[in-house]
């Protein structure tokens, strides 16, 4: 039965290359991407034979945790069909322990394990280098690779029996996202540390952390056998998650052969969107139309574009007037975040007469609130995690991160919770659905709203803005007191503006209705 399994796995993957030209140019195309990005990796870790112990337990440890991670989240987001899935031999009356074996064997013959061999060759290579026992050099890259299948093959299972009904382009988008909020501050942070050098101490500390949890303590048992012996406690770690995620997936595929999935014609929800995915409750109902809308209607396109333009722009007259490229580097993620956070101050004012949806149905101003706060969310928190390392990198000291982190905190929370009180009290006429979004119609006020959520946020953002100089100008150490007071002042006044933006919601729904009707 194993073999006729890996036979039949065998020809899935290479019927994977059959099929019309376009197909097989594609899947080829596809394969000398991987094996370059594969050798590309390899010559990297290969170079690290001649760097330092922390310098390579921190890069193996890092980057085989994110690979650990990627195996297991990659399958609950991405809607690709389990080749494997154990429903497919509920037919052959298989036991549960016997299939599920068969099954991780066979999940050691696909793509993403081929590309991970040669990496697994050269962490042998490179920690029997650094004088690691080639025995434990192998034990570890083995333990890894089993963790790595073990992992995806129980997310797999998960994603079948929970997520498989609210899966959909939306999810697999917020995951994308997700990893490039990730991936990005990582690699820009990795780019400008100069490896001749040693590694931060922080960040050794956090890969010796890595190698006491399940996502790196298998690469820990190579890795802290060259820095300090303390291999035993990784390598127990890493036997037990392996004990753990087996008997996890026994249990799943027992459950797989005894349940029968819902028909596909009960599935009500699958082309709902964001409906489908954000929460079935009047806040969630909000937060879905509003992602609509600043997904489709170019009066909000145009508002989330001009922001990144209008903060780069204030680096040409900082430049003309000699300030330091480091410090001007500083300057537009703030005020990204500032206008970030200005951005919902008129938002009830753009759905126009559909406000009655909100109003009729006697929703609570909070959950209003909190809905239309979601897409700004959605945009200005990955923007921010994005640009602020590259402005880091390009300033040069990493140690003030934490006060510009506290800063763009302040004011985009800040702006956030003042806008959220502006929208509701004093919305201003904008141009109507369907028009240009630079076809403005007459104004007898606005003015007012726009400068006061503008000119509160950077009031409530003034100590963290404060402490933030002090740590740029003086000892750096005062950063973290930036990120702390920028954080919680932040936050402070979002809750609060939600609240009170809620209560005036509330009260003044006939209001917010006439002025719908009039404008």
């Amino acid at each position: 039965m194993a073999a006729h399994v890996l036979r039949l796995r065998l020809a899935l993957l290479t019927g994977a290359l059959r099929g019309d030209t376009g197909h097989v140019m594609r899947m080829a195309a596809g394969a000398v991407v991987l094996a370059v990005a594969v050798a590309a990796a390899c010559g990297a870790l290969l170079g690290l034979t001649d760097a330092s112990a922390e310098i390579t337990l921190t890069v193996t440890v890092l980057c085989g945790s994110a690979v650990t991670l990627a195996f297991a989240a990659a399958p609950l987001v991405t809607g690709i069909e389990d080749p494997l899935d154990p429903r497919r031999f509920a037919v052959f009356a298989i036991a549960p322990g016997p299939l599920a074996a068969v099954l991780v064997g066979a999940g050691l013959l696909s793509v993403p394990v081929f590309a991970l061999v040669p990496l697994a060759v050269c962490l042998v290579i490179v920690w029997a280098a650094h004088g690691v026992a080639w025995g434990v050099a192998v034990l570890a890259v083995v333990l890894g690779l089993l963790t790595c299948v073990l992992l995806g093959r129980v997310a797999y299972a998960v994603a079948a029996l929970v997520f498989n009904e609210r899966r959909s382009r939306e999810l697999t988008g917020i995951f994308l996202l997700a990893v490039l909020v990730v991936a990005v501050p990582i690699v820009v942070f990795f780019a400008s540390l100069e490896w001749g050098r040693r590694v931060p101490s922080q960040l050794v500390e956090v890969a010796g952390l890595l190698t006491l949890t399940p996502l790196g303590a298998s690469l820990g048992v190579a890795a802290r056998t060259d820095t300090d012996g303390s291999s035993w406690i990784p390598l127990a770690v890493a036997l037990a998650t392996l004990v753990v995620l087996a008997g996890l997936w026994v249990l799943l595929v027992r459950r797989m052969l005894t349940t029968t999935p819902r028909p596909i014609a009960a599935r009500g929800r699958g082309g709902l969107g964001w409906f489908a995915i954000l929460p079935g409750t009047p806040g969630g109902a909000v937060a879905a139309r509003s992602l609509v809308y600043w997904m489709r209607d170019r009066r909000y396109l145009v508002n989330i574009v001009v922001i990144p333009v209008a903060a780069a722009l204030t680096i040409a007259p900082l430049a003309i007037v000699g300030v330091p490229a480091g410090a001007i580097a500083l300057v537009p993620v703030p005020l990204m975040a500032l206008f970030l956070g200005w951005l919902p101050h008129n938002d009830l004012a753009y759905d126009h007469t559909a406000i009655w949806m909100h109003i009729a149905s006697a929703m609570r101003g909070v959950s209003d609130r909190i809905g239309r706060l979601v897409p700004v969310l959605l945009v200005g928190v990955p923007l921010l995690a994005v640009t602020m390392p590259l402005a880091i990198w390009v300033h040069g000291r990493w140690a003030v991160l934490p006060a510009l982190v506290g800063v763009c905190a302040a004011l985009f929370f800040s702006g956030l919770g003042l806008s959220s009180i502006a929208s509701a009290l004093a919305p201003y006429a904008v141009s109507r659905p369907g028009d240009s979004p630079f076809q403005q119609p007459e104004r007898t006020g606005g003015a007012m709203s726009q400068a006061l959520v503008l000119v509160g946020a950077l009031v409530a953002a003034f100590p963290a803005l404060w402490w933030g100089w002090l740590a740029l100008t003086g000892d750096a150490s005062e950063a973290w007191v930036a990120f702390w007071v920028g954080a919680v002042s932040g936050v402070v006044v979002l809750v609060a503006g939600v609240l009170i933006g809620g209560r005036i919601f509330e009260r003044g729904s006939t209001r917010l209705m006439e002025f719908a009707e009039a404008t």
